[in-house]
């Protein structure tokens, strides 16, 4: 049966189980468009491409499927850019297709013409410029492949206009065969066996877990480890809801905005159990005196993470959920005993705390949240101030609930991630906590929640500034403020001219009537909230300082 390009591509994406497209349309793209028209497969047209792979990347994380956003070329193409780099950079199965130019153009520097493969290559898993239509239907099997095995990613795939608007016998291309692509997905005995021992001789073990648990789904095994061996747990922000935040061995996050006793115990430990993390910057602090006592075992899908930011003792290479399953096979349970009751102490002494004094405090929202939701909201953020009291405040005890720009850190990923996630789980409350500073980088996706009738609420931690660079300004500038307060619109009004509801709050007394009114809304919600403008994230690390130096 004869198919143009855009009706194969339709054909593959269905074979693939794609429901739903986030994207938006332009000339190179018309051929796909006009295929799609027809297609039993949602389109949500966004405002902005950037939205629309925020969107795309939302969706994956809340439903562990592979996101898809579409794009026309050149400017269209190059928006997608930073949501493919964000997803690039937290491991997020995607797929993104552009429209190019047609291919006889291709090089003279056509209208709306941009190399955007050449543009994604390091930002991309992997990246394809079709030039026949005969390899398409190979192509888009290869491209969700690869997206979804081993370390998840983003995978491009770049279609011209005449391979889109061409027409061709459609064969299906059978199984997806790529010679050099083979992820190692078991661990190996000989390194098992030597992690066993590792921690079966341990004294003070703590279990540093990240976003690989939640990608891999393997929250029940690390559940199961900790509570056999007693270990503690601490967690990067990425591996937020990877273990129950309100567990006896939960120690919350770690690094320059962990818990004081999450560090102390990284310091102090005699083993490092690193599962699906990678050793980040933000976590770590000085590298030199990270862990400084402890063995170190890591376990990653990915063998480059390895090695590569801080020394390992004994690398385990695999899936996080097969590794796991195979140490349980090796492990005996533990008793108590001293490091235990360190820990607990620690924690009794350094809990997460702040003061509250009559005035609204952006702690108290975030606290409110949770208990108005009770605790069962899909929670996406923007970047900053308000991303750390979100992981501080809002106890996250089940995987994919927290979603938010972690390697990246994308000021305006959280609202048009928030609309994938809405789309993902539409029988779910999602909040999106966003600064004032943030929201407004894609703000303009409210008309597509309101479009799509997407019940998104947005809450505002507004405080006139962008306020984690005014931090740091205040801390390490001598408080020199430099560029850094914002003169907002009117966020309610704004809310209202998009056709959603706008609630403002400033006294602590109307907190919990302005979000059961927002959890009962049928439209999204733009609550703004005016905080003390010079509260800070607490504790915190100075860059580059060791663990141990904290600052509360």
């Amino acid at each position: 049966m004869k198919m143009t390009g855009a009706q194969i591509l339709v054909e593959c994406l269905k074979e693939q189980g794609v429901d739903v497209i986030f994207g938006y349309p332009g000339g190179s793209v018309l051929p796909i468009y006009d295929a799609l028209y027809d297609a039993d497969i949602k389109h949500i047209l966004t405002r902005h491409e950037q939205g629309a792979a925020h969107a795309a990347d939302g969706y994956a994380r809340a439903s562990g499927k592979v996101g898809v956003c579409l794009a026309t070329s050149g400017p269209g193409a190059t928006n997608l850019v930073t949501g493919i780099a964000n997803a690039y950079m937290d491991s997020v199965p995607m797929v993104a297709f552009t429209g190019q130019v047609v291919s006889a153009l291709l090089g003279r520097d056509s209208f709306q013409e941009a190399d955007i493969t050449g543009i994604t290559l390091p930002i991309t898993k992997h990246n394809y410029l079709v030039k026949d239509i005969n390899d398409l239907a190979r192509t888009v099997k290869e491209a969700f492949h690869i997206a979804s095995t081993g370390r998840p990613g983003p995978v491009l795939v770049d279609i011209p206009r005449d391979v889109s608007g061409g027409e061709t016998e459609y064969r299906d291309p059978g199984p997806v065969d790529l010679p050099g692509y083979h992820p190692v997905l078991y661990g190996e005995e000989e390194q098992l066996n030597k992690a066993a021992a590792a921690i079966m001789a341990s004294q003070r073990p703590v279990i540093y877990a990240g976003g690989g648990v939640v990608v891999a789904g393997a929250h029940q095994e690390l559940r199961q480890l900790a509570e056999l061996l007693l270990a503690p747990v601490t967690t990067t922000l990425m591996g937020l809801g990877g273990f129950p935040g309100d567990h006896p061995l939960s120690l919350g996050m770690l690094g320059m905005h962990g818990s004081k006793y999450a560090n102390y115990a990284v310091c102090e430990c005699d083993l490092l159990l690193a599962v699906g993390a990678r050793f980040d910057d933000r976590v770590t602090g000085k590298i030199s005196e990270f862990a400084p006592h402890a063995t170190i075992i890591h376990i990653d899908v990915d063998p480059a993470e390895i090695g590569k930011n801080v020394p390992v003792h004994i690398p385990i290479v695999g899936d996080v959920k097969n590794v796991l399953r195979q140490l349980l096979e090796r492990l005996q349970a533990k008793l108590p005993g001293a490091w235990q009751e360190k820990i607990q102490a620690w924690k009794k002494e350094y809990p997460l705390d702040f003061e509250e004094n009559g005035r609204l405090k952006p702690q108290q929202v975030i606290r409110e949240i949770y208990r108005v939701t009770g605790g069962q909201a899909r929670i996406t953020t923007e970047v900053g101030q308000h991303q750390m009291w979100t992981a501080h405040y809002y106890t996250f005890t089940r995987p994919r609930t927290f979603i938010s720009s972690g390697g990246l850190g994308t000021m305006g990923y959280g609202f048009p991630a928030a609309i994938g996630v809405q789309v993902a789980c539409p029988d779910e409350v999602v909040f999106d906590i966003a600064g004032d500073g943030s929201i407004q980088m894609n703000i303009q996706e409210l008309a597509t929640a309101v479009n799509h009738e997407l019940p998104v609420n947005v809450a505002i931690l507004n405080n006139g500034f962008l306020g984690m660079v005014r931090q740091w300004q205040e801390l390490f500038y001598n408080r020199r403020y430099s560029y850094t307060e914002l003169i907002n619109p009117d966020f309610v009004k704004l809310a209202e001219a998009y056709g959603a509801v706008g609630l403002r709050v400033s006294d602590p007394a109307d907190l919990r009537p302005a979000l059961e009114q927002a959890v009962k809304e049928s439209r999204p919600v733009m609550l703004d909230f005016i905080i003390e403008r010079e509260e800070n994230v607490l504790p915190m690390v100075p860059p580059g300082a060791p663990l141990n130096q904290i600052i509360d």
